[in-house]
């Protein structure tokens, strides 16, 4: 009878997960259906097709900070387009958050009912957090925040078995969480986190068993960077441009608490932009606040672990943005080796999220209890989480709508083809401006588009700072276009194509550069033109990429077989 009511209240969760998602994405979800668009907002770039490039296995000049992510995303489209998978990723995403809070949320408290599951998820998936980084198109993120609470789950298996077989959900969590170089990081946290904590069997060699998990998952943009040599050193101006933001009577920490705060300001939801913030953050705290008597009578050192880890994210996120704190990471920007990666502060207090969730479920747990009261607990608290963050509804109050390419780009993409030279654009920067694609700046979509290295500095305009890049063959290029240069001296340094997108944007003198030049292909929105003569460029050394690829790749699919087999067996026991 308990299992079945337990299979019950998680069958329900998993029900509650999938309408919050299709809520949150509403019109987004378009794009699964044939011909229905493609995501393309901020750092959203989805393009039916993608191509193995040296940039796709971070081996570009830029740091490799969308590795394995890009080079999964080109082996997939050869077999589905690229708006189905992106758009489809992102909703499992969301999904697997929500019933991930509801199965942590039970498996900490022994077996919740329905009610605790449900806020649980809830917490997980309709939050400032998951807005803003929807918004800033953070999609393969929010895979990682996903993976989140399961990786709670996994580590309590693990802490309480303690053998090899039972660290495969694990090593599973920490796999799919390393799409992105931050998604394994807070995965492997918070294991540390959950595993260290006093109590369960062999505590040192459950620790290694994570640690080398997360360097295999790693290997992609690890071996990437030191390929490259890209990511090494990081503009300082980067560290309080992407420093956490403070919201209207919040102040920065309270943003932050809120799960708020992303350094974006266009990037945020209209709610959180004035004094009604405080309201919406004032219940996230305070429903999970209410939960900590129920944690308390459990007596796990996993919860103090959590919550531990959320508040030490917290505060640390926090004092990064101070004016200590922005010293101290200029100084590591420029002196520390990949210190780049943590500039962007604020996603860093996903942390935060799986004890604001256990601590919200457990507010409404009453174990024993039944009737009306607990579910009108659980209803109530379900129906004030929403209130709070009304315009996350609908693809964040219609921001996230699918957008459809110009034919152009088909006509261009298979004019370029599969090309060993370099494509420079215009206008220069890394953001463009389409009439076509929404208000929102979005990244240029040329460097997935085309089966070619598109040149990109990397430079980030934020406010009225520019953050450079590490790209030095594409500043070299930049510069001479916008100083109107010869053809033949683009061409020197492996250029064999122009490319010109109708976007506003910075052009220079590159029309003397585009003079003596005659396009391939033009029409409203693109032109491009082919070089005479391009250079050759220098072979990169691709294998040590594809096997790093290769070996994460593998672990994540001989972990998925281990704990599918393992749950297989525990079910017929």
């Amino acid at each position: 009878m308990i299992a079945g009511s337990s299979r019950t209240a998680g069958a329900w969760s998993l029900a509650w997960s999938v309408v919050l998602t299709g809520v949150v994405l509403g019109p987004l979800l378009r794009a699964l259906l044939p011909g229905g668009g493609h995501l393309l907002l901020r750092d959203a770039v989805s393009t039916p097709r993608s191509y193995l490039t040296d940039s796709a296995l971070g081996l570009s000049d830029s740091a490799a900070r969308a590795v394995p992510q890009d080079a999964v995303v080109a082996v997939a489209t050869t077999v589905v387009d690229g708006g189905v998978l992106v758009v489809g990723l992102l909703a499992l995403a969301l999904i697997a958050a929500g019933w991930g809070a509801a199965q942590m949320t039970a498996r900490v408290l022994g077996g919740a009912s329905t009610g605790p599951r449900l806020v649980a998820a809830t917490v997980a998936v309709w939050n400032p957090y998951v807005a803003e980084r929807l918004l800033q198109g953070h999609w393969s993120l929010l895979v990682g925040y996903a993976t989140l609470p399961w990786t709670v789950v996994a580590a309590m298996t693990l802490r309480d078995r303690g053998d090899l077989r039972s660290a495969a959900p694990l090593v599973l969590c920490l796999g799919i969480a390393g799409l992105t170089p931050t998604g394994v990081l807070l995965c492997a946290v918070l294991a540390v986190a959950v595993l260290a904590a006093p109590g369960g069997a062999h505590r040192v060699r459950r620790l290694v068993v994570v640690a080398v998990a997360t360097v295999i998952v790693s290997l992609p943009w690890l071996v990437a960077t030191a390929v490259s040599g890209a990511g090494t050193g990081a503009d300082p101006a980067g560290v309080a441009a992407f420093a956490a933001r403070a919201e209207p009577g919040l102040g920065t920490i309270g943003a932050l608490a809120g799960l708020g705060g992303i350094w974006n300001a266009d990037a945020v939801p209209g709610s959180r932009t004035s004094l009604f913030a405080v309201v919406g953050t004032v219940v996230l705290l305070g429903l999970a606040a209410a939960g900590l008597p129920r944690l308390r009578r459990t007596a796990s050192p996993v919860v103090a672990a959590l919550l531990l880890t959320g508040v030490v994210s917290v505060v640390l996120v926090a004092l990064a943005a101070t004016p200590i704190g922005l010293d101290v990471g200029r100084w590591a920007a420029e002196s520390v080796p990949g210190a780049g990666l943590f500039r962007d502060g604020q996603k860093w207090v996903a942390l935060w999220m799986p004890a604001l969730a256990l601590g919200a479920g457990a507010a409404v747990d009453r174990p024993g209890r039944g009737g009306t009261r607990p579910r009108l607990a659980a209803v109530s608290a379900v129906a004030a989480l929403l209130v709070v963050l009304p315009d996350l509804a609908w693809g964040v109050h219609g921001a996230l709508r699918p957008v459809d390419y110009p034919d152009g780009w088909s006509s261009v993409i298979e004019r370029v083809g599969p090309s060993d030279a370099l494509v420079a654009v215009l206008p220069t920067g890394t953001f463009r401006r389409f009439d076509w694609s929404g208000d929102a700046p979005v990244l240029d979509p040329a460097p997935r588009l085309l089966d070619a290295d598109v040149l990109g500095t990397g430079d980030l305009p934020v406010g009225g700072t520019v953050v450079r890049g590490e790209n030095t063959v594409a500043g070299r290029v930049e510069g001479l276009l916008l100083a109107g240069a010869p053809a033949s001296d683009l061409a020197a340094l492996g250029v064999g194509w122009i490319l010109s997108e109708k976007s506003a944007g910075e052009t220079g003198n590159s029309a003397r550069t585009l003079s003596g030049l005659e396009p391939v292909y033009t029409d409203a929105d693109l032109t491009l033109y082919s070089l005479a003569d391009p250079a050759p460029r220098p072979r990169s050394d691709r294998l040590p990429a594809i096997v790093a690829h290769l070996l994460w790749a593998a672990a994540v699919l001989m972990s998925a077989a281990v704990a599918v087999t393992g749950a297989r067996h525990t079910r017929t026991r």
